[in-house]
């Protein structure tokens, strides 16, 4: 009896003491969630989605109310929580944070962006008026031969559009209090109920008349800023180092912002130092040194390299010689992994030597591959996901990108998670073209430096895309096509900066016989040639 109480006692005790011990060691699903899209009423544009930060940005009209934004619709990872839903008011005058959850949770945050386009214009101004938005304070300045007492306000906008300045629209009368070197006055401005606020307006007097600001060389081309009087005649003189002689620039290369104006020079020369002043009326400014610089270099422009068994898994057809230096690469390492197909090869079908690059979008294994070429490194695959590095070192000033190309389109049967509502639609080659600033980062593995990294989901949730957005890009430009082109067809892919005195440091060229194959989708069969590439560095007339 004694035996088989104490047998039973030990039982309880020892499996009280295991349960004790057992650990559930079986991890979560890891699923990182993202906001996939979003729409406020009385937003502007489109909203710029950051991964990388988890954040959102939305920009809104001037005359929103920053405090009480409506969310119209809000999408996010599938089967994802989230804290969040449409149809709420949300305060985006900070911001506003959301959490996603699914096993986990992940912190995102909605920024709120609302420019205002403010002015205040003073007759005689030189240059333009600067507005500190924080300490509400708007400050131009007026030529030296002007009286301070003579001031004239002839424009003011310090809120959105329809705010009032002392219960006017535009310029009030105001009352200024002078000073040894400015003169000042206070504007009360509101705006419907959600600014009031007192602005100081101060005017000071400049000692000079105009003023050359800075001067950008980049290969043959240079932009020139300067201030003046707006209601003069404004320009810039420019003369190469060591010369006597100035030369006047053309007034159509001359742009006018108020008092400030900028002048886009071409037809310069590569690597010389040249020195500019700017003009206002009869008045001319200090002298600005600048230099140009050189040409950058990309190989295999015109698609002759090429090498077959190159490819990291010893199946891909690569676009480089025999001695191993790449610069392009495509998705053949991805296709040939899953399968036996390479969707970019080169072809005798071409523009001009004896080869041309030739992107075919196909499936393999009932995976949708899309044809494409691009400046960088493939570095891996995830089957069915492809992990690249996009650009390369490059440190020059292009224009344009030039080439030539053929295309054959057709309707698009093949749709990644979002873009199922084309499917049935005319599928589009592209070629975009970015120039940035951003720190280029080595693959350990390879020794390649690249700038960008692009890892594709088709499942649509934890995928890392190119962003035209991105704030480290200084210049930007595309090319699309939804129609076939059977002969060889010149094109040409301008450049827009967004800056003029940033530094590059890496060139990204991006070719896809579909212009969503990064996301899974397209058209099986499109099909898109290319040849002849060259950069441009110079603008027409």
């Amino acid at each position: 009896m004694w035996n088989t109480l104490y047998r039973i006692a030990i039982s309880i005790i020892l499996a009280g003491t295991l349960s004790c011990c057992i650990k559930n060691d079986i991890p979560f699903a890891k699923v990182p969630l993202s906001i996939t899209g979003i729409e406020v009423e009385g937003q502007s544009g489109s909203a710029v989605i950051s991964e990388s930060e988890s954040t959102v940005t939305v920009t809104l009209q001037e005359t929103v109310n920053p405090k009480k934004v409506m969310l119209k619709t809000f999408t996010y990872t599938e089967k994802a929580s989230s804290t969040l839903t449409a149809g709420t008011e949300i305060d985006l005058s900070q911001p506003y944070e959301v959490t996603l959850s699914l096993y986990q949770d992940y912190k995102w945050k909605i920024i709120g962006n609302q420019p205002i386009a403010r002015r205040m214009i003073i007759d005689g101004q030189l240059g333009n008026s600067e507005f500190d938005t924080e300490n509400h304070l708007a400050t131009a300045s007026i030529r030296k031969s002007a009286d301070l007492k003579d001031i004239v306000l002839s424009d003011l906008k310090l809120g959105p559009e329809g705010a009032l300045n002392d219960g006017v629209s535009g310029a009030p009368e105001v009352q200024w209090t002078f000073y040894r070197d400015f003169a000042q006055a206070s504007v009360h401005v509101t705006f419907s109920d959600f600014v009031d606020e007192t602005w100081t307006l101060r005017v000071y007097k400049s000692d000079k008349d105009v003023v050359t600001e800075s001067a950008d060389g980049w290969v043959n081309v240079a932009w020139l800023y300067g201030a003046g009087v707006a209601d003069t005649e404004c320009g810039f003189d420019l003369r190469e180092d060591g010369s006597e002689d100035w030369t006047r620039v053309d007034q159509k290369y001359v742009t006018m912002d108020g008092g400030k104006f900028t002048a886009r020079v071409p037809h310069l020369k590569a690597n010389t130092t040249y020195e500019c002043r700017a003009y206002s009326g009869n008045q001319v400014g200090d002298v600005v040194t600048f230099s140009t610089t050189e040409t950058g270099s990309v190989p295999n422009m015109g698609f002759e390299d090429w090498i077959d068994n190159g490819g990291k898994n010893g199946k891909a057809i690569c676009p480089w010689s025999g001695d191993g230096a790449s610069f392009w690469d495509t998705g053949n390492h991805g296709s040939t992994t899953v399968g036996t197909t390479n969707v970019t090869v080169y072809t005798e079908d071409a523009c001009q030597g004896s080869k041309a690059a030739k992107l075919s979008s196909q499936n393999v294994f009932g995976i949708f591959a899309a044809g494409n070429l691009f400046v960088g490194e493939y570095k891996k695959t995830d089957a069915p996901n492809g992990v690249l590095g996009f650009g390369r070192e490059f440190k020059s000033y292009p224009t344009r990108l030039k080439g030539m190309f053929k295309y054959q389109t057709a309707s698009i049967t093949q749709a990644g998670p979002r873009f199922e509502n084309l499917l049935g639609t005319t599928d589009e080659c592209i070629v975009w073209v970015a120039l940035g600033d951003w720190n280029l980062q080595e693959n350990v593995e390879t020794g390649v430096r690249t700038a960008v990294e692009v890892r594709t989901d088709k499942g649509g949730n934890n995928g890392q895309y190119f962003d035209k957005n991105d704030p480290h890009i200084i210049a930007y430009g595309e090319m699309t096509c939804g129609e076939n082109v059977n002969e060889y067809t010149p094109f040409s892919v301008e450049l827009e900066y967004r800056a003029t005195n940033r530094k590059p440091t890496a060139l990204l060229i991006v070719c896809s016989a579909s212009k969503y194959g990064d996301y899974f989708t397209g058209a099986p069969g499109a099909t898109m040639w290319v040849d002849d590439f060259s950069l441009e560095y110079d603008y027409d007339d």
